[in-house]
């Protein structure tokens, strides 16, 4: 066709300003639509690089932009937040409809479902109302075509008043042909579609009416049976806690190998540094601490975070690429709602399951800020991905006596069933805060089921592992390090005769006993306030008095060394009851403090959850005494 096309990008991270016009050439493009749309799809098929974001000026509210080369020609383009309507009920519309009906953009390319076109045109038709020019580009019409739906969208431009194409993102379809309208959009004209006074809902019905047909109504049935399933109220329970356990015992029996090859690499590693130390004649106290604190203290955080992490976050993603995780979310919805909470809190603590830091940014997409600040200070009661090798470790320690496969599937069914504790914990600590701090009355919202789709399995590895697992490996990382620091000293440096180290410990013990703990176990956990990963390092490290963090080569060597120091069941049962009940890693406070914009609740997300922690492990050791 004689096109040429270069795409470049920039990185927005750093900037915080509303995106402005650079000269009177320059053409930008706005692109908007509802969530779940694809337009995020689009906005990187153009400009050839993934979404990079920005905050709009004074608002935490994000936005993406790329810079697209066609024909000699530079467009901007800016990806709106995804939203419903401009009318400002939350600050994602508010933006989206400041921008649209500024005189910034040249033209709003508005992107939409072909599956469910109706409702998508109540965002067009407030568009044209105020944008200078409008492209409607109707994107997913290879899963329109399966479910027997054609649009005409030729009849549909004519019905508009505006360029009209049929797009599927994914495959590069019309890609072509989009750009070369976003290339002449200064020469676009304002749509004359005449509204008379009608309701937008009136309109769009009356536009699919005449150009939407479906041929094949009994296709789009299938997914109304399996949503009654997956969404029943007497299946969708079971099936969520069958899913889940399904995703542990994969990420359990898969990861246990890979664990042992970087273990094995890293402390080989180790081998090498301490004798090319001993080879310079490095101090014994120098050695130590660039060795056996800071290198040992990261290669433990890298072996036993790695390979859960690309196993886990691949697997949560195809469920989210195939549609699942909305279903989670209308399943969820009504127990929040009951909670006086909102049910998107369902889909951020979600990704809490990844990380905390990542599901307390993700509390954006709750409106109400009474709302927003409850799924932010509970999300920290679903583990993330730094405390599920300990819980996991306990759990095939102490509470499960088979080996092999069947080994690995019941601790994924108690793994399981600590998760659901973990939610229910969520409901209650949601419940008590909109009774206490924040009162107030749920909000409704509209809660989109997308239609399956078949996951991209390539992409989704490739996304999962760049924006997920080597994210939360390098932050860890990037705390490890120094970590390993305050660690090495606090077990070397003595005062009175005794390490810094025992010192704290004896000073907790009173406390620990009485929730069936020990000074040691909770000291790591403060010590393992940049990382969750280091907490069971750490209490290897104090108990075998090596001044370092230890290697150990199995599960069956690590349960003789923590029952060798009093561990029992009870032990880990309050550990893990700990581990999900106790105060945010400091990435994850940070990031609280940062969106909520007060310190103070940065301070009370770490208190609360660790009261509870520590009320419910004297309640669990109180109850096992007296029974035993």
């Amino acid at each position: 066709m004689g096109l040429t096309h270069k795409s470049t990008g920039r990185h927005l991270k750093e900037s915080t300003g509303t995106p402005q016009r650079k000269s009177e050439d320059e053409i930008i493009i706005a692109l908007a639509g509802n969530p779940n749309v694809g337009k995020s799809t689009l906005f990187n098929e153009l400009t050839g690089m993934h979404q990079h974001t920005g905050n709009w000026s004074g608002k935490t509210v994000e936005y993406a932009e790329g810079v697209c080369r066609h024909r000699g020609r530079e467009m901007r383009i800016i990806d709106l937040p995804g939203t419903y309507s401009l009318t400002p009920h939350s600050a994602e519309e508010a933006v989206a409809d400041e921008f649209i009906s500024s005189a910034v953009p040249d033209c709003v390319a508005v992107v939409c479902d072909a599956t469910c076109l109706e409702r998508n045109l109540i965002l067009v038709l407030q568009t044209m109302r105020t944008a200078r020019a409008v492209v409607v580009c109707v994107n997913l019409m290879d899963e329109a075509k399966k479910k027997g739906i054609h649009i005409d969208t030729e009849l549909l431009s004519d019905m508009l008043g505006v360029p009209v194409i049929g797009i599927s993102a994914r495959s590069r379809d019309g890609i072509s042909e989009v750009l070369e309208l976003f290339a002449e959009a200064k020469k676009l004209k304002p749509s004359s579609f005449e509204f008379d006074g009608r309701k937008y809902t009136d309109i769009a019905e009356e536009v699919c009416r005449e150009c939407v047909t479906r041929e094949k109504p009994k296709k789009e049935l299938r997914d109304r049976r399996i949503d009654k399933i997956l969404t029943g109220k007497v299946t969708g329970f079971p099936i969520m806690f069958l899913m889940l356990s399904i995703i542990f015992w994969i990420t359990i029996e898969g990861a246990n190998y890979p664990s042992e090859l970087l273990s094995g690499f890293f402390f080989y590693i180790e081998e090498q540094l301490l004798r090319f130390m001993s080879y310079i004649g490095s101090p014994e106290w120098l050695t130590g601490l660039l060795v056996l604190g800071i290198w040992r203290t990261l290669a433990w955080v890298v072996a036993v975070m790695l390979p859960p992490m690309a196993i886990f976050f691949p697997l949560f993603t195809l469920l989210e690429d195939l549609g699942y995780l909305p279903r989670v979310a209308f399943n969820l919805d009504r127990c929040f709602k009951r909670c006086d909470a909102c049910g998107k809190q369902a889909l951020t603590m979600c990704m809490g399951f990844g990380c905390n830091a990542a599901g307390v940014v993700g509390c954006r997409i709750i409106d109400s800020k009474r709302e927003r600040l409850i799924a932010m200070l509970t999300n920290v009661f679903v583990p993330c991905n730094g405390r599920f090798p300990t819980i996991i470790a306990l759990i095939s320690i102490f509470f499960v006596t088979v080996s092999g496969v069947s080994g690995s599937l019941l601790s994924a069914l108690i793994l399981s069933a600590v998760i659901i504790f973990g939610i229910l914990l969520t409901f209650f600590a949601s419940k008590l805060l909109s009774l206490t701090l924040l009162r107030g009355t749920p909000s409704s919202f509209t809660l989109e089921l997308p239609p399956y789709r078949a996951p991209q399995v390539g992409k989704v590895i490739i996304r999962s592992v760049l924006d997920r697992t080597l994210y939360v490996l390098g932050r860890a990382a990037a705390v490890a390090a120094p970590a390993g620091l305050i660690i090495w000293l606090f077990a070397n440096v003595e005062v009175g005769g005794l390490t810094l180290l025992r010192h704290c410990t004896d000073f907790l013990n009173p406390l620990a006993s009485i929730m069936g703990l020990d000074g040691v176990i909770l000291f790591a956990f403060i010590l393992a306030l940049p990382a969750n990963e280091i907490v069971l390092p750490i209490i290897l490290m104090a108990y075998s008095s090596s001044g370092a963090l230890i290697e150990y080569s199995g599960l069956a060597e690590l349960g003789t060394l923590l029952r060798a120091n009093g561990w029992n069941a009870l032990t880990a049962l309050c550990v893990i009851i700990f581990m999900l009940c106790h105060f945010p890693c400091s990435t994850t406070l940070i990031t609280i403090k940062k969106e909520s914009g007060s310190l103070s609740w940065a301070v009370f997300a770490a208190i609360l959850p660790t009261i509870i922690g520590i009320l419910l492990c004297i309640a669990v050791t109180a109850i096992a005494r007296i029974l035993l």
